[in-house]
């Protein structure tokens, strides 16, 4: 595997990648790697010749009182889990080669970004579309792999993908979770051993939704007050948002159909964890 670190090299590495007809696949990371992670590499090396990992804790996604600045690292621990999978490239840039001095634009995906965690995160969506712009910019994916526990980014992706005609396929993989039904993710690092059982109730909070929706509640709002009981019966669970929304369009429904989703954003201790699910399936793993 090789790391790369210079955006003029990657593009480089791409260009001369795509002269020979082979296709590349970008599965785009903060790193902090998980199984969660080499699954989406696992997926990217099925579906085209070449793939690249890109790896950057990317700060203006990230608000003036989060957690940029405590946000896991460990670069060569990520280059062994990233080797072992038989990635061809990690891309490791650094800030001040993504955003040299004088950077002034971004990206911005109006309505999709407004709500959830667009509205408790202010400008969070605007960084995620504009780092995401530059990566495909300089790696020349084909495609690229997202994870959907990040359910509204990829929402959101998709739109911007839509709307600047880029010919990329974005593929989705569902969320992988611990044996215990906590959903994967590099925060999880943060969490102490109360707080991860604690957290384990936004698992919980999409199982009793999928279970009363089997059973024929088709309200959204009665679901919601169902779920939110049961989160609130947690020590230490603050909610940020529960919504049941077209799993298309992200709109919030009133009624519960085959196309619903349920998003959740919970603090935990200090931790901000997100989670969903599809509230009409039979797999509940996902």
């Amino acid at each position: 595997m090789e790391i790369i670190h210079a955006p003029r090299e990657m593009t480089l590495w791409a260009s001369r990648v795509k002269a020979t007809g082979q296709t590349i696949a970008l599965v785009p990371t903060m790193g902090a790697f998980h199984e969660g992670h080499l699954q989406l590499m696992r997926l990217a090396a099925t579906r085209a010749d070449r793939v690249v990992v890109s790896l950057f804790v990317n700060p203006i996604q990230f608000g003036p009182n989060e957690d940029f600045s405590r946000y896991p690292r460990d670069l060569e621990r990520d280059a062994s889990l990233a080797g072992a999978e038989g990635i061809d490239v990690l891309f490791a840039p650094a800030p001040q080669d993504m955003y040299p001095p004088g950077f002034r634009t971004k990206i911005v995906v109006g309505g999709l970004t407004d709500t959830f965690c667009g509205r408790s995160r202010p400008g969070h969506f605007d960084g995620v579309t504009t780092v995401v712009g530059k990566l495909f910019h300089m790696v020349k994916p084909e495609l690229a792999i997202f994870g959907e526990k990040d359910f509204q980014q990829l929402a959101v992706i998709r739109k911007m993908v839509k709307d600047l005609s880029w010919d990329i396929e974005l593929i989705g993989h569902p969320i992988v979770r611990e044996a215990d039904g906590l959903a994967m993710s590099s925060r999880n690092a943060y969490l102490s051993p109360a707080e991860r059982q604690a957290a384990l109730f936004l698992s919980k909070a999409i199982s009793l939704g999928r279970q009363r929706a089997r059973a024929g509640e088709t309200d959204a709002s009665l679901l919601i007050d169902e779920i939110r009981a049961l989160l609130l019966s947690q020590e230490g669970v603050a909610i940020d948002y529960i919504a049941i929304v077209d799993g298309e369009n992200l709109t919030e429904q009133n009624g519960i159909t085959k196309d619903s989703m349920l998003l959740i954003a919970a603090i935990v201790g200090k931790t901000r964890l997100i989670d969903n699910g599809l509230l009409l399936t039979n797999n509940d793993e996902n």
